[in-house]
């Protein structure tokens, strides 16, 4: 597929990654490395999207006072900057990395409170980029005062244009964004946000993927479920898979992980000639790969393709029973 993908981010950060050897609360922690990222996780989807070289058309809302970390990342990574800029700074994240046992402790900032019309500009702009069976990647959380409903909303607008909707958000977001008349085409909740959703504990693995099928069979085309250290499942209506995760000596940070998840299943999905049907255990791998391979940075950056093809190899997929 030649059309570019789109990624829509609507509250975008400065993540700084603050990492230590041991961290303690309540003490004096000094850092042994600290890193700055334009992020955001459509930003994240995007820039490991054009690592992969896939042609991606990055959009959202920008606070206008700090943008030259973005507008650097995009134009170091031939990524089409059609962001829309707004009054303000665009908000920082400071995420802690305990580097003697890879958890990470968020500390999300204050960001910008857009407009209306701002929102109403993007809508504009989906309706000029979006081509039939365009790949459009919706993630992240919503701004502070966006109503809980704004995904379901452009999920809605996508649709209708004749795009493939994939959604990666949480909570409020993620229950207006799965109403009937705004199914996306994909979602990606990890464990943990497919159980808030539910409002139930999926105990088990025969419990998720039950979970997920039921999603699947409500007219989500593709449910893909991640499960951190126990790797991530795929189901569609062809059947379901499990990707087990690859044991890796070189780790820097979990941070972005499930944004590289998405970028390979949509990098795989881009490849995928019109009127092909997927291969979806291979897709699946794609994106485990990308993951695995991402596990070795801090920020939205993948190794060279040859060291993704290589991982790519080594990961097992296997269908699960019915």
């Amino acid at each position: 597929m030649s059309q570019p993908v789109i990624t829509l981010t609507l509250n975008p950060a400065l993540d700084q990654t603050v990492t230590v050897p041991l961290l303690r609360t309540g003490a004096v922690n000094l850092a042994s490395e600290v890193h700055v990222n334009a992020g955001g996780k459509g930003v994240n989807v995007a820039s490991c999207l054009a690592d992969w070289g896939v042609p991606v058309v990055a959009s959202g809302l920008l606070g206008r006072d700090n943008t030259t970390p973005f507008e650097d990342l995009f134009a170091d990574k031939g990524i089409r900057d059609a962001f829309i800029r707004v009054g303000g700074s665009t908000r920082t994240n400071i995420k802690l990395v305990d580097a003697s046992t890879l958890d990470t402790t968020d500390i999300n900032l204050p960001g910008i409170q857009p407009s209306t019309g701002a929102l109403a500009k993007l809508q504009l702009l989906l309706d000029e980029h979006i081509e039939q069976n365009s790949l459009a990647v919706l993630a992240g959380s919503l701004p502070a005062g966006v109503d809980d409903g704004c995904w379901a909303q452009y999920a809605r607008q996508l649709r209708q244009l004749g795009a493939r909707v994939v959604l990666d958000t949480s909570g409020p977001a993620l229950q207006q964004a799965l109403a009937p008349d705004a199914l996306p085409w994909l979602i990606k909740p990890n464990q943990h946000e497919l159980e808030q959703y539910l409002g139930r504990a999926l105990p088990d693995l025969t419990a998720i993927a039950a979970a997920a099928r039921q999603l699947q069979q409500r007219g989500i085309a593709v449910v893909v479920v991640s499960l951190g250290s126990a790797g991530a499942l795929l189901c569609c209506d062809q059947g379901c898979w499990l990707a087990e995760p690859l044991q890796l000596d070189k780790l820097k940070s979990t941070v972005g992980a499930g944004d590289a998840l998405v970028a390979g299943l949509v990098a795989a999905l881009h490849a995928t000639a019109p009127g092909q049907t997927p291969v979806w255990p291979e897709v699946l791998r794609l994106g485990m790969a990308f993951a695995a391979a991402k596990l070795a940075h801090i920020g939205p950056h993948l190794p060279d393709t040859g060291e993704v093809a290589r991982l790519r190899a080594r990961i097992q997929v296997t269908p699960l029973t019915p």
